[in-house]
């Protein structure tokens, strides 16, 4: 079966410490998540079933302990890791698209946010 069915979390937030500067380690900010998967329909929807989808509760524990437990200097080597954890995770999942944003980006200038998106295919 080639179907496949697209599950999208929006605005998940944590506390981190990522970022280039040692101060933002020290500090830390709140960074918000984007995630897009792209799922292998397989029986699960036909039968209704949990049991060969993506729990995406689960799926938001991932990204949560992948943000709140490492370190990365760049957010998009923080999004790659977001979208590789949870492609290990879940074999469903097909591809895996990851926007973190990070509203107190150190940039000399007024602006709402940074984002960076990755896109990891399997």
């Amino acid at each position: 079966m080639t179907d496949v069915y697209t599950i999208t979390l929006k605005n998940c937030a944590f506390f981190a410490r990522h970022g280039v500067y040692p101060e933002e380690e020290v500090l830390g900010q709140r960074f918000y998540v984007d995630a897009e998967f792209d799922v292998a329909a397989g029986a699960a929807l036909e039968n209704d079933a949990l049991e060969g989808t993506v729990d995406y509760g689960v799926a938001f524990k991932v990204i949560e302990k992948t943000v709140t437990t490492s370190r990365h200097l760049l957010i998009e080597a923080l999004a790659l890791t977001i979208a590789k954890e949870l492609c290990a995770q879940f074999p469903e999942i097909r591809r895996a698209k990851i926007s973190v944003r990070k509203p107190s980006a150190p940039v000399p200038g007024i602006l709402d946010y940074v984002q960076v998106s990755v896109e990891h295919f399997r």
